[in-house]
């Protein structure tokens, strides 16, 4: 890779300086650096024909010939004895360095590499004026093509027109001054051909939408950390729901940890809207089982299953396969496995999964046997609920001593409870039997008071150990609690007697360890059948919660 720095201490080789110094051997490398045209450096002059001064004493352009015999004026043109001088510097030598004599001076190549030769009639004709009014001063000067001597005024010396470095490489972009690379960009008729050089012209970066990935994938495989955080920091303030699936598999791909986390952050916030995102079937499988490994995602599982089976479908005609259930099974792979299908009501399953002809018989009865029989069989599926929530989990108990002997008989235990702070419900903690292990059926909800609006629930199972200690009942997702509000947490169980709470607290509070925000319940006996349970004694003793 070329750097800046190598570029000009070549140019500085070709500047007037060192030309009159009489470096020829820099300027003959210098000259050959790029085929693109002249570099420009010639001290500035308003004659067609003018060389440095300088050179007033060098030799001529072939067989050493004295310059002083026939051009007294380096400044003159072919009537002055100048044609030879001419007739050299109308061939670019940067462009056909093989037809330059061998006794060419400096003083020519510095000029010839302020010019561009086209080829014409009349320049050709300029051309063999020239060589016959130089024929006294050099004899039989060998023959070139018919060019037209052609200034780049901006050209010549820019270097000392630019007083910082930032502004000559700023001059330098799209120029084809010392330019040793070039693009073509477009098809037929309309390419183009663009000037570029293998350095970073300038640390100012504008970046769009359109060109921020491969912007980033440069500046990673040259390894230009700068850039590389410019990229991801645009990333990060475009970063939306329905461009985060898109985002989240570039930032897998181009190894972006922290940019991953934030558009994972995303999703979970907002799942529903970037499931729903064109962009979601596009990903790869290790990202759609990176996401659906999470227990944070904020969405129903029946849609998540919805849109494994859109992106089964596209990733099927990826792979140029028809999209049956089973082609759609095999793309989707171990993807298939994480979806939560024991989390869905009875309804959602029957209506969808079951007759998408994804699952296998045997897999769809075992399902239907864990939503409908006690006690329920094991499921090759996860039955974790997930939680789309942030930050630690907390919990408050409202007893402070366990006692023997709490009966069920098919009447739901019931407590009203409100809160001074909006909080989320997971579950509720739940005393086990008094005989040792055994296994629970039980259904918890939690009811909206003034309108009798079941709010969440979750009809379920667990297993207790025969201890006084709690078990965990967890709701299918997260149940949000208003301040100032009432509800009834209730808890139906079957199964043998179990554990109960006494020397219940009216009020309960939890402090924040980090924060020190606190959470207040407030406990109020709940009217009508509720199995006994109350402030004072009964079952629920445990409110599981985020803030």
């Amino acid at each position: 890779m070329r750097c800046c720095v190598c570029l000009f201490q070549q140019s500085l080789q070709c500047s007037p300086s060192k030309m009159a110094a009489g470096e020829s051997n820099s300027r003959s490398s210098c000259l050959n650096l790029s085929n693109s045209g002249p570099l420009g450096n010639a001290p500035p002059s308003n004659s067609a024909h003018s060389s440095p001064a300088s050179n007033g004493g060098s030799m001529g352009a072939v067989g050493g010939i004295n310059r002083s015999a026939g051009n007294s004026n380096p400044q003159s043109g072919p009537e002055n004895g100048g044609g030879a001088e001419t007739a050299v510097r109308s061939t670019p030598s940067a462009q056909n360095p093989s037809r330059q004599s061998v006794g060419q001076s400096g003083a020519t190549s510095g000029a010839a590499s302020n010019m561009t030769a086209t080829s014409s009639s009349s320049s050709s004709s300029s051309a063999s004026t020239a060589s016959a009014d130089a024929s006294a001063a050099v004899p039989s000067l060998p023959s070139s093509p018919a060019s037209v001597l052609v200034y780049r005024e901006p050209v010549y010396n820019w270097q000392a027109t630019k007083s910082t470095v930032k502004e000559r490489f700023a001059f330098l972009f799209n120029n084809e001054v010392l330019s040793d690379v070039h693009f073509l960009v477009g098809k037929g008729m309309g390419v183009q051909r663009i000037p570029a050089h293998r350095f970073l012209y300038s640390d100012e970066v504008q970046i769009g939408p359109e060109t921020v990935m491969t912007t980033l994938y440069t500046a990673k495989k040259y390894a230009v950390p700068a850039l590389e955080a410019h990229c991801v920091e645009f990333l990060k303030k475009n970063l939306r729901a329905d461009n985060a699936f898109m985002l989240l598999t570039q930032a897998r791909l181009f190894d972006e940890p922290q940019l991953a986390s934030l558009c994972l952050e995303n999703i979970d916030k907002n799942t529903a809207d970037a499931l729903a995102a064109e962009g979601f079937t596009d990903i790869d499988l290790d990202t759609l089982v990176a996401v659906l490994e999470r227990d944070t995602l904020g969405v129903r599982e029946v849609r998540l299953f919805g849109a494994a089976v859109r992106w089964a479908d596209a990733e099927a005609q990826r792979q140029q396969l028809q999209p049956t259930p089973e082609n759609k099974r095999r793309v989707l792979g171990k993807a298939l496995s994480l979806i939560r299908f024991p989390l869905m009501t009875i309804e959602e399953f029957a209506a969808g999964p079951a007759q998408s002809g994804i699952l296998t018989d045997r897999e769809v009865v075992s399902l239907f046997l864990h939503f409908t029989v006690n006690p329920k069989p094991h499921v090759e599926f996860i039955d974790r609920p997930r939680c789309c929530l942030r930050g630690k989990e907390c919990s408050i108990t409202r007893f402070s001593q366990v006692e023997s002997r709490w009966g069920y008989s098919g009447t739901s235990d019931r407590i009203r409870f409100s809160v001074n702070r909006r909080i989320f419900v997971v579950g509720f903690g739940l005393y086990g039997s008094i005989h040792g292990p055994t296994d629970y059926q039980v259904n918890i909800q939690i009811i909206h008071t003034d309108s009798n609006t079941v709010l969440g629930q979750n009809d379920t199972g667990f297993s207790c150990d025969g201890t006084a200690s709690t078990f965990r009942v967890m709701f299918k997702e997260p149940v949000e609690i208003l301040p100032s509000v009432n509800y009834i947490a209730c808890a139906t169980l079957k199964g043998p007697d179990s554990h109960y709470g006494t020397k219940g607290m009216r009020k309960v509070t939890h402090e924040a360890p980090a924060t020190g925000t606190k959470t207040c319940f407030t406990f109020c006996y709940a009217a009508g059948n509720n199995n006994g349970t109350s402030v004072e004694d009964g079952q629920i003793p445990e409110v599981i919660f985020y803030t």
